[in-house]
């Protein structure tokens, strides 16, 4: 099991999402580490690499404004999640990571570990990636409370509408993270 986190984010993050790929751009090609991003990434991101790509950043700065205030500060630190997304999302001390690797579960209980997308989490079960014991709340959402882990739709307003981040952020507070 590889245990080197790749990808963008803050390498003392407290909320980590895993997606199964990166973005399609020659800079991820040669990434082979967790990198803060820096200014303006996530807009080139976003236009080298289309829609698609938007959608999981706005989705991801949905999502942490949507989590329980007792335990999560990201709703205090801006005035609305796109000011988060622009000004604060994955950037050095900021707790988040939006990782294109498999997660490296420690002891550290004060992390969250967010799996976008169903598929993903099975092929990361199946390929000995991931040692979880998903309980599938559903055909979208699982959890593993023991290492706190929810597994959810992917990160696009059809697959993680509103409705889905509000039912996100109830499973969070199961968790109570602190």
């Amino acid at each position: 099991m590889s245990s080197q986190l790749i990808g963008l984010g803050d390498d003392s993050f407290i909320v980590a999402v895993y997606v199964a790929k990166a973005p399609p751009m020659p800079y991820f090609e040669t990434l082979a580490q967790l990198e803060p991003v820096v200014s303006g990434q996530i807009n080139s991101i976003n236009q080298h690499c289309g829609n698609g790509w938007r959608k999981v950043f706005n989705v991801y700065a949905k999502v942490l404004f949507a989590l329980p205030s007792e335990y999560y500060a990201f709703a205090k630190q801006a005035k609305s999640w796109q000011a988060y997304r622009d000004e604060l999302l994955l950037q050095k001390h900021n707790g988040t990571a939006l990782l294109f690797s498999a997660p490296v579960l420690t002891e550290h209980k004060n992390q969250l570990h967010i799996i976008a997308g169903r598929t993903h989490a099975k092929n990361l079960i199946q390929q000995g990636k991931l040692n979880a014991q998903l309980d599938w709340l559903d055909d979208e959402f699982a959890i593993d409370k023991s290492q706190n882990i929810i597994v959810c739709p992917y990160f696009d307003y059809r697959q993680l509408s509103n409705i889905k981040i509000a039912r996100l952020s109830e499973l969070v507070a199961q968790l109570r993270i602190i």
